[in-house]
């Protein structure tokens, strides 16, 4: 049993062109979305397209829940360029679009041949927060929960992770829209032109996890931003020429 897990999207549908076409030929057994699909990037509709057709199961990450709930955002930022793009994120979506994200589950716990597999955006009691490799064991302990998963995976950093805690394999699969070059805690990220995913591959209750990174073409990602009208586009054009 092989699961592809994607996250932190954010309206990129270059990268997610070039990764669907990497997991097609790894012949995953299932694609499961962490969530964060539509904002922040130049074809918000055309990913959640794309993820309607697919029919993977999609976790809500603080994006999505942004776009449905606009006052949201103001407890995670008051950055305007950020609050702004949002706004205009949900302007471009149609209610068929706006119904797709309120399918997305807070958690999933999937099944693996001998293996259980505990998904979710932040950490199980919330997408805004942040696990990283240096957040301390107790820490992590407080954010997981009682409820161990043999892999337990989240995204929203937009750095990959792979951390064992307490026999637990913790993943995060970076982000296929958006990777960070390091982490950032409010400030502007420099933005890498690669995407993001893993894979984990379950036999008999073995285990392996795998993190992947796939070059994804600089001048589509140009061409595409450039056609964008949103307050980013100008910071992106600048991430992607650089």
């Amino acid at each position: 049993m092989r699961t592809a897990l994607i996250s932190d999207l954010h309206g990129n549908i270059v990268a997610l062109r070039t990764v669907l076409e990497q997991i097609s030929r790894t012949r995953a057994d299932r694609i499961v979305c962490l969530g964060d699909v539509a904002t922040l990037g130049p074809a918000p509709r055309q990913v959640i397209e794309t993820l309607a057709e697919l029919g993977c199961a999609c976790v809500l990450g603080n994006h999505d829940a942004f776009l449905l709930d606009p006052d949201l955002i103001r407890q995670y930022t008051e950055t305007p360029v950020i609050v702004e793009a949002v706004d205009a994120c949900r302007a471009a979506l149609g209610s068929a679009e706006l119904d797709f994200l309120r399918t997305f589950q807070a958690t999933l716990d999937l099944e693996m041949d001998g293996a259980t597999l505990g998904l979710f955006h932040g950490s199980p009691r919330s997408h805004m927060e942040d696990l990283l490799a240096t957040t301390s064991a107790d820490a992590l302990d407080q954010a997981l929960g009682q409820r161990r998963a043999t892999v337990m995976a989240g995204g929203h950093t937009h750095i990959q992770m792979l951390r064992q805690h307490r026999g637990t394999l913790l993943v995060n699969p970076g982000s296929l829209g958006l990777p960070f070059e390091t982490y950032v805690s409010g400030g502007p990220p420099r933005i890498l032109a690669y995407a993001e995913y893993a894979t984990v591959d379950a036999v008999n209750g073995s285990v392996d996890v795998t993190l992947h990174r796939v070059p994804v073409d600089r001048g589509e990602l140009i061409a595409e931003v450039a056609r964008w009208d949103n307050p980013l586009q100008g910071y992106l054009l600048q991430q992607y020429k650089s």
